[in-house]
């Protein structure tokens, strides 16, 4: 990750490390070449904003040089930005400011996209393939909509982490303005799914959102 905002940087990193990630903080892209070299990163955060060469221009060494995946931190939220960057390269994008879990949320995301990681994800008795769209309760096969497998696979991929029902709009439908009574009215119908097999896995965080734990 490259970022040089010391704070920010110390806390995506930290947060990254804690799902299990090895991760390299840089505060610029000067060291960049070396650490596509050493390290043979699968995906490379970058700021845009930078000092000396700007993450856009970054993005295009990474293309370049290596096959890491590129998400990309900006307050440059403008179409004509982003298909800069996707021409660039880049994977997908985080604007500023940002919830940390989002952002760790779409790295594992592009990371499983691109076949980096194991695609079934467990919590407690339950087993969810996200690619697959296929998911077992205490080995009982959920039947589930679209909706609901997408749903819970993002659910699933950020157990133990809080995620807003702006979060989830973003995530499962690709629009945050949506009307967030439709992840209540989606999220009641798969916990009845679910718990038609076992305790109850995804819980109201009050006033924050919605937390996956067994």
């Amino acid at each position: 990750m490259i970022d040089d905002d010391p704070a920010l940087l110390t806390g995506v990193v930290t947060a990254l490390r804690a799902e299990g990630f090895a991760v390299e903080g840089l505060p610029d892209g000067s060291r960049l070449a070396d650490a596509l070299r050493v390290h043979v990163p699968d995906l490379v955060v970058l700021d845009w904003m930078l000092p000396g060469a700007s993450g856009i221009r970054l993005a295009a060494t990474v293309r370049t040089t290596s096959d890491a995946a590129v998400v990309m931190l900006t307050a440059r939220d403008g179409l004509d930005d982003r298909l800069r960057g996707f021409a660039e390269g880049v994977d997908d994008y985080v604007v500023k400011p940002f919830a940390v879990a989002e952002l760790v949320a779409r790295v594992t995301a592009v990371l499983r996209r691109r076949g980096r990681l194991a695609t079934v994800v467990e919590v407690g008795d339950l087993v969810v393939d996200p690619e697959a769209a296929v998911a077992t309760r205490a080995g009982v096969t959920l039947d589930l909509t679209a909706t609901e497998h997408r749903l819970l696979a993002f659910l699933a991929e950020s157990r133990g982490r809080v995620v807003s029902k702006t979060q989830i709009l973003t995530q499962v439908w690709g629009y945050g303005d949506l009307d967030p009574n439709v992840v209540e009215v989606h999220l009641s119908a798969l916990r009845r799914k679910m718990e038609a097999h076992g305790p109850r896995l995804v819980h109201t965080v009050r006033g924050l959102g919605y937390r996956m734990s067994a």
